[in-house]
């Protein structure tokens, strides 16, 4: 799959996220700011995770139409990959 410059500017800015939290950490912040970010960090990283999974899914499920087959099976990989990923 090629992954578009936005996805790419996403992890670049999850990327410069988590540098900042491992500065945060350095200079011994409070733990509620710490985690506060950490928890900014995994959802970013779940939302890109989902936008990845729903991009797919959808080139996927267009491919098959143009076949004549079912998309069951890809929902619900789909769907099983952002489970797995919480």
């Amino acid at each position: 799959m090629e992954y578009d410059a936005q996805i790419k500017n996403r992890m670049k800015r999850i990327e410069g996220q988590v540098r900042g939290l491992l500065k945060m950490m350095e200079e011994e912040k409070e733990c509620r700011d710490v985690v506060t970010q950490m928890s900014a960090v995994r959802s970013a990283i779940d939302r890109t995770a989902a936008l990845i999974v729903s991009s797919n899914l959808e080139r996927c499920i267009r491919e098959e139409k143009k076949e004549g087959e079912s998309s069951e099976d890809l929902i619900k990989e789909a769907v099983d990959l952002l489970v797995r990923s919480r």
